[in-house]
């Protein structure tokens, strides 16, 4: 099997074309799998290391500079692009499971959490604060394969330590998760472009069925 893969931005469609609709960085990372709301994934745009570069690009978590030197070190060392892709499939599998779990208010599992712990640590170990605004993490200096990995893992993190985790929310129409940031928080699709479109049109036809049976 190859060990990875290079494509150009160009010719990652599916990866560039996503719409971030969590409306945080580790929730669109979950994101980048789709299928109904229960049940197991049907599609999947992470394929590998070069699609992960892109997709880091596409939420601007890496700027083009960044990517590129990602690109060259991946294919200086295949192996370990591997390995880093297989640890965002895990961190992604982690995240996916804490918070879905906080959004049907079930308890996050702690073996995810010591691992989400353990990617904060390594992620801030290769950071370093700069000063813009306010103080802030940058992985500008960070030129590791794992440099894709570390926004991530401290998105997450921040989330859990500062969000408001009663807005964490399961699309009722497919199995994206998203941060309801409605004032009533009644927010129920990913977008209403897409599921709730669809969920609009499924009751148009069950009424006009039922109408029709009448």
């Amino acid at each position: 099997m190859e060990l990875v893969k290079f494509i150009s931005m160009e010719t990652a469609p599916d990866v560039t074309r996503m719409r971030l609709i969590g409306g945080d960085l580790a929730l669109d990372f979950i994101n980048t799998r789709s299928g109904p709301p229960l049940g197991v994934p049907v599609d999947d745009v992470l394929t590998g290391y070069a699609e992960l570069v892109a997709w880091c690009v596409h939420t601007g978590a890496l700027d083009e500079i960044a990517a590129s030197r990602a690109t060259r070190l991946a294919r200086k060392d295949p192996a370990a692009a591997a390995e880093v892709f297989a640890q965002a499939l895990r961190l992604r599998d982690d995240l996916d499971a804490i918070f879905r779990a906080l959004a049907t208010a079930r308890q996050p599992s702690g073996k995810a959490l010591s691992r989400l712990r353990d990617d904060e640590a390594d992620a801030l170990a290769h950071a370093r604060l700069e000063r813009r605004d306010s103080f802030e993490w940058s992985w500008r200096d960070d030129r590791t394969l794992g440099r894709v990995l570390r926004p991530v893992a401290h998105a997450a993190t921040q989330l859990l330590i500062g969000g408001e985790l009663d807005r964490i929310k399961v699309c009722g129409g497919c199995r994206f998760i998203f941060a309801d940031e409605s004032k009533n928080r009644s927010r129920r699709w990913c977008s209403m472009e897409d599921c709730g479109t669809a969920e609009k049109v499924r009751r148009y036809v069950a009424a006009r069925r039922l109408r029709t049976s009448d």
